[in-house]
């Protein structure tokens, strides 16, 4: 009889599976309490957010951003020229602050006390064990998530990219198809039209960003086409096919034929758990591979967690990061803070950005909510007029018995800013008269608030 040579289960009081932005304040915290902690990445530290998700997308926004301001310089009688994008040195760039953000983590990861950090990919082999080698009360899986490749016929003959895959292209597309319309699709759309792009959307169902408002999401699409944007929907691709030279032929369903220099499939993620065997330790993922937990983040097996995108919910870093401080506070402090009606602020940096906080007017309709609408036009602020901005609106939707504010859509310059003064209001019970009535420094884009909430002066 063989006798394998199994090494020794070594305990610890809390493993960490994944490095995303639960699991690093997450660890250092546990460790900090005296915790002995074991964090397993088995790519890079920093998980999506640091390494192909915001920091990333983000600097390269700004680049765009930059470009677009240089072309409409001569309208602001500054008589200047703009070029073409050296996207060899906006890649580099990007590097250099990807670096420098993964490099401070792993820095403060390595001189913190009770904690080890090991280069594995985490897989449970048994009940509370992990690589068939550790151990430990508490176990908490944050791996995040991946993006999805629809079942598209021919896809696999033909180059195609992901978003992680087109931060780093070294030339500009001649021309490039997006296939869906969420938040990714709507960023690197229109980053790479700025860039010099030829660029369409292709979107199977009947408007873009399905999740907002009609009037929101028209706004949008106005501004991307605008930009030059070509927007298709009531499609998705049907075929794919090599066009030579690299490029790629797209059947629509619709019977259109795209011929596309880059494919960029931005059709939504899915949570990285097939590789992680669940079952092993007595957790039954969903059907869409998520996760299932209770308020509290714990799953079905005590003391084992699932945080930030690997669960259902809201897919955003911060929520992540919310995530870590529901654990921690329950796990160290004892305080039993659920995850149930906690605001939920997301930005889409598309610029105009597009920052939203709480209910749409079309969910509160659908519940039956009586609700007032305050619209305002950015067109209408001074401060956009001023600084040439007037793109977008603001839209809150207002409680029509209490007045306070139930949610907004602030599609503007700044528009996540601002959409954070709407939350604390809401976070603080601020109704929307207060706000009409609020002085608030002159010329702000913030001080539209006055004239936004006006719109429902009655009284």
């Amino acid at each position: 009889m063989k006798t394998l040579n199994l090494p020794p289960m070594k305990q610890y009081d809390a493993i960490i599976i994944g490095s995303g932005q639960a699991a690093n304040p997450l660890a250092k915290k546990l460790a900090a309490a005296g915790r002995r902690t074991l964090l397993l990445e088995e790519a890079q530290l920093g998980g999506t957010c640091i390494n192909t998700g915001c920091t990333p997308t983000k600097t390269m926004i700004a680049v765009a951003r930059m470009q677009y301001i240089a072309s409409r310089a001569p309208a602001f009688g500054i008589p200047l020229q703009a070029g073409p994008v050296d996207l060899t040195a906006v890649i580099k760039r990007k590097n250099e602050i990807v670096s420098s953000f993964r490099g401070s983590l792993a820095k403060s990861l390595e001189k913190t006390a009770n904690l080890d950090v090991i280069k594995e990919q985490g897989v449970f082999t048994g009940h509370k064990t992990v690589n068939g080698q550790y151990t430990a009360e508490h176990i908490f899986i944050n791996t995040g998530a991946q993006p999805v490749i629809p079942p598209i016929a021919g896809i696999h003959d033909v180059p195609y990219f992901t978003s992680a895959g087109m931060l780093d292209l070294q030339e500009v597309p001649e021309h490039l198809v997006v296939l869906g319309s969420g938040y990714i699709a709507m960023e690197l759309g229109q980053m790479y039209r700025r860039f010099g792009s030829q660029v369409t959307i292709v979107e199977r169902g009947s408007r873009i960003l399905r999740r907002e408002d009609e009037d929101v999401a028209g706004a949008v699409r106005q501004i991307l086409e605008e930009d030059g944007i070509r927007i298709i929907t009531h499609t998705s691709v049907q075929q794919a096919a090599p066009a030579g030279n690299g490029r790629v032929s797209l059947t629509l369903e619709n019977g259109q034929v795209l011929e596309a220099s880059h494919w960029l499939i931005a059709t939504g993620r899915a949570p990285a758990t097939r590789a992680l065997q669940l079952e092993k330790t007595g957790i039954t993922p969903d059907e869409q591979g998520f996760i299932p937990v209770n308020e509290y983040l714990e799953t079905s097996v005590p003391g084992i967690y699932a945080l930030g995108d690997v669960k259902k919910g809201p897919a955003f870093t911060h929520i992540s990061y919310n995530d870590y401080i529901v654990v921690a506070e329950s796990i160290l402090n004892k305080k039993n803070i659920s995850i149930k009606h906690r605001p939920v602020p997301y930005c889409m940096f598309t610029d105009p950005e597009l920052g939203r906080i709480g209910i749409t007017e079309q969910e509160a309709r659908e519940k039956g909510m009586a609700v007032k609408i305050a619209k305002l036009p950015m067109s209408k602020v001074a401060r956009a007029i001023e600084t040439g901005e007037t793109r977008g609106l603001i839209k809150a939707v207002t409680d029509a018995k209490t007045g306070q504010i139930l949610g907004a859509a602030v599609l503007s310059v700044s528009g996540g800013e601002i959409m954070t003064v709407l939350q604390m209001a809401m976070m603080g019970n601020i109704g929307y008269k207060q706000l009409r009535n609020t002085i608030f420094a002159h010329p702000l884009f913030s001080e539209s608030l006055n004239n936004l909430f006006m719109t429902l002066d009655d009284d």
